[in-house]
């Protein structure tokens, strides 16, 4: 169970991961565009190499980030840019945490299966943080 930042980026996600990249070092853990999407991803020419997602070790804890695409329903700008991601160990956890979390606040994304192998979900709680549940089945 891991408890990370996932930071948005308006196009230069890249651009700031090979930074921090440089400042930490280590390698991406997974780096993966839009134009890597399944075939039924429907992504605007322009924004096909831009990252869907990326994520890079920094000590015990794993940074991760991706571009706002340009059909999101809210541009990123400075106070909505980052979410805690925290990657429960089941299903059923991941249920109980989302459904707690959520309370009063905005669901973004119910929790779903994902075109990456993982139950993932989003919401705002209702202090305005966001949050990201990624639940990973077991290998």
């Amino acid at each position: 169970m891991t408890l990370s930042i996932y930071l948005n980026f308006n196009g230069n996600c890249r651009e700031a991961f090979e930074f921090y990249r440089s400042v930490f070092g280590g390698e991406f853990e997974n780096i993966q565009t839009f134009g890597d999407g399944p075939d039924d991803f429907v992504v605007p020419e322009d924004e096909r190499d831009h990252v869907m997602h990326v994520s890079l070790p920094v000590g015990d804890s794993v940074l991760m980030g991706s571009d706002t695409p340009s059909w999101s329903p809210e541009p990123t700008q400075a106070g909505n840019n980052f979410s805690i991601s925290y990657s429960p160990a089941t299903r059923e956890e991941t249920d109980e945490l989302f459904g707690k979390i959520s309370e009063g606040g905005t669901v973004t994304m119910p929790l779903e299966d994902m075109f990456w192998g993982a139950y993932f979900g989003s919401c705002t709680d209702r202090f305005g943080i966001s949050w990201q549940l990624n639940c990973e089945p077991p290998e």
